[in-house]
């Protein structure tokens, strides 16, 4: 049985001492829950995969306390440290080289001369990484491929009996992961995310939109991800009888099952509940023997951006 932990220092330094020993802990961050290995530790690093049945070639995040522990293993520029003093904390990872004493485990990095780290922006995981003192590697807490967690339920119900511990950090209020930024050269967006790319470009100017040819450098690239037993159907104007309904807005009539992600049309609202929404309607439609979920669109500006790119993978079906 995986233990629930309590977000009280008691949990914090418990979790903290289970991720020391090289076990497995999912904690919640602003964005969504995260599985935890220590990242210096390659056998840690390897139960991560295993946990989640990960594809070896995605590499991982690794978190830190604050950004002086971040650019410790990471070679950073100017453009990383203009990018970290303003998101960080917050839900921005940045993919720059390794540095010659990087601590990560090149398992977390897939084996790549790079790494993408982090400092997320909530109280209790950054506790956790300061009692922790050494990077921590964390993906979303979810079987891959699967709708990502943000409540410790949901962490339960995808890996409950593989990890050792939760601690149960609330809600995640952003909702949806980290943007992921690779700045080895001209900066390019590798994950739209929780940090929109408005507010980053209007910090350092234009940045290229898609990965170069080549190796998967950050999490969030395979093309078949987040997705629901069920089949998803985009841009649905309106809903079938034997169809849930992922609503945004003012939804049509008709649905046998609705989650409205936010009845007004707020896109922080929307990317909160998206992940939440669509395992309730999962599981729902499972249930009532439906065939599928039908998606109305959300409009592709500000979080709508990382809203639809989850929304695209979770109805690719590989």
């Amino acid at each position: 049985m995986t233990e629930t932990l309590l977000a009280d220092p008691a949990g914090i330094a418990r979790a903290a001492a289970l991720l020391r020993a090289g076990e497995l802990v999912a904690f919640g961050t602003e964005t969504v829950y995260g599985l935890g290995g220590d990242a210096t530790n390659d056998a840690a690093v390897a139960a991560i995969f295993a946990a989640k049945g990960r594809p070896r070639f995605n590499p991982l995040i690794c978190h830190y306390a604050d950004i002086d522990a971040s650019f410790a293993d990471v070679m950073e520029n100017d453009v990383a440290r203009r990018l970290a003093a303003v998101f960080w904390p917050g839900p921005l990872t940045l993919v720059l080289p390794r540095r010659a004493g990087c601590r990560a485990s090149l398992l977390a990095s897939a084996g790549l001369d790079t790494l993408a780290v982090r400092v997320p922006a909530h109280d209790v995981s950054r506790a956790l990484l300061r009692a922790v003192d050494r990077p921590v590697a964390a993906p979303s807490a979810n079987r891959s491929g699967r709708v990502s967690p943000t409540t410790a339920r949901h962490v339960l119900d995808e890996l409950d009996g593989r990890i050792a511990a939760v601690l149960d950090s609330g809600p995640c209020a952003v909702g949806v992961e980290s943007t992921v930024l690779d700045l080895r050269d001209a900066p390019a967006l590798l994950r739209p995310g929780g940090a929109t790319i408005e507010a980053i470009e209007a910090l350092i100017g234009p940045v290229r939109r898609g990965a170069p040819a080549g190796a998967v450098r950050s999490p969030g690239m395979l093309a078949s991800h987040y997705a629901p037993t069920l089949p998803l159907r985009l841009e649905a104007t309106a809903v079938a009888p034997d169809e849930a309904l992922l609503a945004f807005g003012k939804a049509p009539a008709g649905a046998a099952v609705m989650v409205n992600l936010s009845e007004q049309a707020n896109l922080e609202e929307a990317a909160a509940r998206l992940f939440s929404a669509l395992r309730q309607l999962d599981a729902e439609g499972q249930r009532r023997g439906l065939r599928g979920i039908a998606a109305m669109t959300v409009p592709s500006h500000g979080l709508g951006v990382a809203i639809n790119d989850r929304l695209r993978r979770a109805a690719e079906r590989g």
